[in-house]
């Protein structure tokens, strides 16, 4: 049958994107029927997207401000990039509600993909998002930073954590994940490239004392932006996606070659190494029937 799934997560890229996809693999029964997977063939939709453009003027803006307050407050760092302000700083609040409104704008945006992509399905198969029963599994943001508990050389301490290119992935028991999830741990949804399989792992008790209960959110890339435009044909991809029988619709070639499978790692081997480095659990594995890029 129809097992409708929504998976929510901020996006890699300025571009939004959605995947039907379809149940390939289960690692973990346990932990995938909690999330409502209790066989491969089920369709799940996976929706990726956060605040665009916002996000990232917000984050353009903050950058020139926190220079300044890092010569003022003698802040001396190894990477131009790691440029910071003390978190009680002028500098550093209006940071924080500036994200905090870029986050809410992402929020929204998966909401409404959400919505859409329901009634969608609805108005295909003739029926209602719920009885085609299409509940969220877990919608997460993905490069923000957060106020969390975590230890440090053994004493629980308060900590501003960024996450960026990586993923809250906290472990069983956790008090900040709800309550479906307080046995298996947070679901943690990495997304493959177009046209390659995504996977669902949970968090792990390892990780939290690892990486402060992180994991990467994608597999990452193994070529720039403009390299790849400039070393991939959009055709070429487009037919290589064809013959896996994957239904395409995208904005411009240009994102067809920035997004190319050819332009990042193997999912695969980045999930097979957080899972064996114990810093997450695979759990459920994902391919893809058909893509959107906008």
């Amino acid at each position: 049958g129809m097992r409708g799934w929504l998976g929510g997560s901020s996006g890699i890229n300025a571009e939004y994107g959605a995947e039907i996809q379809v149940v390939d693999e289960i690692f973990n029964p346990q932990a995938a029927r909690r999330m409502g997977i209790d066989e491969p063939g089920q369709v799940c939709v996976m929706i990726h997207c956060g605040s665009r453009g916002l996000g990232h003027q917000v984050a353009t803006d903050a950058l020139t401000e926190m220079e300044r307050a890092m010569r003022r407050d003698n802040i001396v760092v190894n990477d131009r990039q790691l440029a910071c302000a003390r978190i009680n700083s002028e500098e550093g609040q209006t940071y924080l509600k500036a994200m905090a409104a870029a986050a809410n704008y992402a929020w929204v945006n998966r909401s409404s993909m959400t919505f859409l992509c329901r009634q969608a399905f609805a108005k295909l198969f003739h029926s209602t998002p719920d009885d085609l029963d299409m509940h969220m599994i877990y919608d997460v943001s993905h490069n923000i930073a957060k106020i969390e508990q975590h230890m440090v050389d053994g004493r629980q301490k308060t900590l501003m954590m960024h996450r960026k290119g990586s993923t809250r992935a906290f472990p069983p028991n956790h008090p900040l994940i709800p309550v479906d999830y307080q046995l298996t741990g947070q679901p943690v949804l990495i997304g493959g490239t177009m046209g390659t399989c995504s996977y669902v792992l949970t968090g792990t008790e390892k990780g939290m004392h690892r990486t402060f209960g992180t994991t990467c959110h994608g597999a990452g890339r193994a070529y720039s932006r403009a390299k790849s435009r400039r070393n991939l044909d959009y055709l070429t991809v487009l037919e290589n996606l064809r013959a896996k029988g994957i239904s395409i619709r995208v904005a411009s070639p240009k994102l067809v070659m920035e997004e190319a499978p050819e332009s990042y790692k193997n999912v695969t081997d980045v999930v097979n190494t957080c899972h064996g480095a114990g810093i997450s659990d695979k759990c459920i594995k994902l391919r893809p029937i058909a893509v959107i890029k906008g």
